[in-house]
């Protein structure tokens, strides 16, 4: 005789989205942490500085959100 305890259902893919999140959430972390650091060295370069922290953070964050819509493309 067995007994189920708990039955899992869903996709697993889901986990492996929020496990792969942690990727993206550190490289924005890194980027604007240097970014920061870049500034308080060099306050006279702040445009220049700034345009490629939201170019880093735009890539970042593209990645996150392709990592969030291919587990719905390949219908895992």
């Amino acid at each position: 005789m067995s007994y189920t305890l708990a039955a899992v259902s869903g996709s697993i893919a889901s986990i492996g989205y929020g496990i792969a999140a942690f990727g993206p959430g550190i490289g924005v972390g890194i980027i604007f942490g240097k970014g920061t650091e870049a500034l308080a060295r060099q306050p006279e370069a702040a445009g220049l500085i700034r345009a490629n922290q939201i170019l880093g953070f735009a890539f970042c964050e593209a990645l996150a959100l392709i990592g969030l819509v291919m587990p719905f493309v390949y219908g895992l």
